[in-house]
C-alpha cells in the first residue's frame, strides 16, 4: 500500500511517500481502506518532534502519522462480525496512529458506520475536529442571549462553533485571516466578520458592535495577539474558552483586569478527554442530521508534506483531509 511514512522527526518535508506492507487486523480489528484521513494540528507538533504538553509519548520509527480515517471495511480480524465487511465507516485511532495510508487498522468496537449521503470528508471532520466541538459546546452552554466571538473562525473547530452559535439563536462575531477567510464566515452565518489582519480591527469592531452589547462569550483556539485584543471585548461578568494557542503564546489569564471584570476563563480541552465516546456521537449527529457541515482543505496523500505545510502557516480553510 502507499503511505506517509516519518522516518525523522523535523519539518514537513521529512514526511516520505512510500511503499509499505498492508497490515492484517489482529483479533477486534478491522481493515479499512481509505478514502479520506483527516490532518490535525497536533500532527504537526508529533512530526516535529515537539511532545511538550501532549498526551502522545514519541512514536518508534518509521510510524505513519494520522488518527482520523472514514472508508470501507475491507476485512474483519479474528473475533469481529463479517457482517462488517463493506459498510462504510469512519473511526478516531486514539493514540496509535496509522491513517495517512491507503489501508489502516482499527478497534471494531470504535467503529461508527456512515450513512451514504455523508462523504469522507465530512466524517473525519466530525470524528476529530467535530468531537472537540461538541466537548467546547458542552462547556460553552450558549443561549439566545448570548454574543459569541470565535477566533479562527473559518479554521476547522471555528466553522462549526459559528454554525453551533447561530442554531441556538446566539449573534455572532467571527475573526478570520484574509478577505476570503472573512467571506467563508460570513457565509456561515456570522453576523460580524471580521479580519483580524487589520491592525485597527479591534476598534473598528467595538465601534460596530457598541458597548451596549458586549462579548458575553468568547471561545479562543488562537490566543496570541489577536486572542489578547479580543480578550478587551468580553463584557463584565463574560465567560472565556480557551482550547489552543496557534497564535503563538497563551491568552493572559491571571490577569487582576480580568478578575475585576469577573471574566472566568475555562481550560476547555480538559473536560473533552474522559468524554469523547460521547462527544464523536453528538458530533456526527450533528452532520448526518445536516445542522453541521465543514469547511474542508483537501490535498492527494502524496502531498502530505504540502498540507502540514499550509496548515502550519495558516493558509487553509477548515479541515485538512488527504485523499488517498
Amino acid at each position: 500500500m502507499k503511505t506517509i511514512q516519518l522516518h525523522a522527526f523535523g519539518p514537513p518535508e521529512n514526511l516520505r511517500y512510500e511503499e509499505a506492507p498492508d497490515p492484517v487486523p489482529g483479533p477486534g480489528y478491522v481493515l479499512i481502506q481509505v478514502e479520506a484521513a483527516g490532518v490535525h494540528l497536533l500532527d504537526t507538533f508529533l512530526r516535529a518532534g515537539d511532545f511538550e504538553g501532549s498526551p502522545f509519548s514519541a512514536p518508534e520509527l518509521p510510524t505513519i502519522p494520522g488518527r482520523e480515517v472514514a472508508g470501507i471495511v475491507r476485512e474483519a480480524g479474528p473475533e469481529v462480525d463479517r457482517e462488517w465487511v463493506g459498510k462504510r465507516v469512519v473511526v478516531h485511532l486514539g493514540m496509535v496512529p496509522g491513517g495517512y495510508a491507503e489501508l489502516a487498522v482499527a478497534k471494531v468496537e470504535s467503529l461508527y458506520e456512515l450513512p451514504d449521503h455523508v462523504d469522507g470528508v465530512q466524517a473525519v471532520a466530525a470524528i476529530g475536529t467535530g468531537r472537540t466541538t461538541a466537548g467546547i459546546l458542552a462547556q460553552a452552554a450558549l443561549t439566545p442571549d448570548d454574543v459569541v466571538l470565535v477566533t479562527s473562525a473559518a479554521g476547522g473547530i471555528g466553522a462549526y462553533l459559528i454554525q453551533a452559535a447561530r442554531n441556538v439563536g446566539a449573534s455572532v462575531i467571527g475573526l478570520a485571516g484574509g478577505p476570503a477567510k472573512v467571506q467563508l464566515v460570513r457565509d456561515l452565518g456570522a453576523q460580524y466578520a471580521v479580519d483580524y489582519n487589520d491592525p485597527n480591527w479591534a476598534s473598528a469592531l467595538q465601534d460596530e458592535i457598541g458597548s451596549k452589547r458586549p462579548v458575553t462569550v468568547m471561545l479562543d483556539g488562537v490566543a496570541g495577539p489577536s486572542g489578547r485584543l479580543a480578550l478587551e471585548l468580553v463584557g463584565d461578568g463574560g465567560r472565556v474558552l480557551t482550547f489552543g494557542w496557534s497564535g503563538g503564546e497563551r491568552l493572559p489569564v491571571d490577569s487582576p483586569d480580568l478578575s475585576t471584570r469577573g471574566v472566568s476563563v475555562t481550560e476547555a480541552l480538559g473536560d473533552i478527554r474522559s468524554r469523547l465516546r460521547e462527544f464523536e456521537g453528538a458530533a456526527l449527529d450533528h452532520v448526518v442530521e445536516g445542522r453541521w457541515r465543514a469547511l474542508s482543505t483537501t490535498f492527494p496523500l502524496s502531498e502530505a508534506p504540502s498540507a502540514h505545510r499550509a496548515l502550519e502557516e495558516r493558509k487553509t480553510v477548515g479541515k485538512v483531509v488527504l485523499l488517498p
